[in-house]
């Protein structure tokens, strides 16, 4: 079965004002503003890993063990959103898959695309909640750490969105800061001493919880495969990884955030 190609002109800032409506929205603002600081700072290398949370080998590897336990086959189309600096793409470059990766830093996506070698695959800037996909041709869509920065509305039109361009039986995987996890109620205390003090957070540190993504994936049309909660080592590791610690990780391991896998029924009920 052949894989199909996608070819997109990334979108300039005329355009994505017209998308947005008002300019650069805040996740764009803020993520845009971090990355360039730490381009000024550090080595590009250092930079870009850091960019999308450092851990760059071993939690590409891991996600690429998650996507895989998640049903990801060659010969598959990949939709990632908010690819970043390409820490998925990277240790997806052996795979025979078809793959879209967009993100709204031109810096980052540049990075990626040169790491991965990948003539055949797509990296394209996307500044609004579109996905620049023909309806009905990826067999997966992923968005690692990206609902958890932005509002539940802008979140939810982007699952609109990769229901749109799923195939029928295709999956959805996206991780989440979960209300439930004792580790994340820690990082919503934290975001509430910021506001406390006064100050203005760089970024939106969003929640979810596991009832509400019940009703989402109801309102979706999504049928809930599973929910994997932060604290339990849901992914099955099919070689050792090396942390940037030096620490070694056999087995098992966990990204920390929650994870929700939805699926796009074979028939719709309207």
């Amino acid at each position: 079965m052949a894989i199909p190609t996608f070819r997109f002109q990334r979108l300039g800032r005329g355009i994505s004002a017209l998308l947005t409506g008002r300019g650069a929205p805040h996740y764009v603002r803020s993520y845009r503003a971090h990355v360039r600081a730490l381009l000024a700072a550090k080595p590009e290398a250092e930079a870009m890993a850091l960019a999308v949370g450092g851990e760059f080998q071993a939690f590409g590897r891991a996600l690429r063990d998650l996507l895989v336990q998640g049903g990801l086959r060659e010969g598959m189309t990949l939709v990632d959103v908010g690819c970043g600096s390409g820490r998925l793409a990277h240790a997806l470059r052996d795979m025979n898959i078809g793959y879209v990766g967009t993100d709204v830093v031109d810096e980052l996506l540049s990075y990626a695309e040169k790491i991965c070698g990948r003539s055949d695959w797509c990296f394209t800037h996307a500044d609004g909640l579109a996905i620049p996909v023909p309806d009905e041709t990826a067999d997966m869509v992923v968005f690692i750490s990206v609902f958890t920065h932005l509002r539940h509305e802008e979140a939810f039109i982007y699952l609109l969105e990769a229901r749109r361009v799923l195939k029928p039986d295709g999956i959805v995987l996206f991780t989440f800061l979960d209300f439930a996890e004792s580790a994340h109620w820690a990082i919503f205390e934290r975001y509430m001493d910021t506001v406390r003090a006064g100050q203005t957070p760089m970024h939106v540190d969003q929640f979810m919880d596991r009832t509400m993504l019940e009703v989402w994936a109801y309102r979706l049309g999504f049928e809930l495969c599973r929910m994997l909660p932060g604290s339990e080592d849901y992914i099955e590791l099919s070689q050792e990884i090396v942390r940037d610690d030096g620490s070694r990780v056999v087995g098992r391991m966990s990204l920390g955030q929650s994870v929700c896998v939805l699926r796009k029924p074979l028939t719709s009920c309207g």
